[in-house]
């Protein structure tokens, strides 16, 4: 018994095809100036967290988003602090070891056409877009 011809498929407008396929590598992160990053002391024994949980949930986030190592998210969240010309630093990778085990890390969206918003605010982390 023969196995059924697999279907070809052919594009035929091959701009827009182009167009799509750029727009689904679009991201956007908006940083908030007035978001709390860094943490306000707990008057507890022992030192206090230098960043915010929002700081080390946005750090983890783009681990999580661009798969990378907890080096490679520091240097990653300093340089986008950097261009959005914040005078924050980014939290080194052993406080971000240490805290990622007790923040859940949560991304739900859906597919946009127009890209994806990463917004950190006062508020928190959101992805907004179609469907937020």
């Amino acid at each position: 018994m023969k196995k059924p011809a697999p279907k070809i498929y052919r594009t035929t407008n091959w701009s827009s095809y182009n167009q799509a396929l750029i727009k689904r590598g679009n991201i956007s992160i908006w940083f908030d100036p007035k978001t709390q990053w860094y943490a306000q002391p707990q008057g507890k024994h022992g030192r206090n967290q230098t960043y915010s949980n929002t700081a080390i949930q946005c750090c983890l986030m783009i681990k999580s988003l661009f798969c990378l190592s907890l080096r490679m998210v520091t240097g990653f969240a300093q340089s986008l602090i950097k261009l959005s010309g914040l005078n924050w630093t980014a939290s080194d990778y052993s406080p971000l070891c240490r805290r990622q085990k007790h923040i859940d890390i949560a991304i739900s969206y859906q597919k946009s056409r127009d890209g994806l918003h990463l917004l950190v605010d006062s508020t928190g982390l959101k992805f907004l877009g179609e469907g937020e």
